[in-house]
């Protein structure tokens, strides 16, 4: 017998197109390590070395939207009316 399917990380917005706020720890987790992250680059990157800095921050964005992707619902765009 399978499995039951993992409860969504990311839901998707009520209207919109995209992902709401995180519904799971799992989210929230990958959420926080993603502003971690964006801090300590700020902190510790845009002193001298702005170039690098603009070079990971889409990188991190990228990922982060590619995990919203792989661990949430399907975005699609919505009403409002769900």
């Amino acid at each position: 017998m399978p499995l039951p399917p993992e409860p969504a990380w990311f839901p998707a917005k009520r209207s919109g197109w995209g992902w709401g706020l995180p519904s799971r720890w799992q989210g929230w987790a990958c959420l926080l390590g993603y502003f971690a992250a964006l801090g300590a680059g700020l902190r510790w990157l845009l002193p001298g070395h702005e170039k690098l800095f603009m070079t990971l921050m889409p990188a991190m964005s990228a990922g982060l939207v590619g995990i919203c992707w792989w661990k949430g619902e399907a975005p699609g765009w919505r009403w409002g009316n769900r």
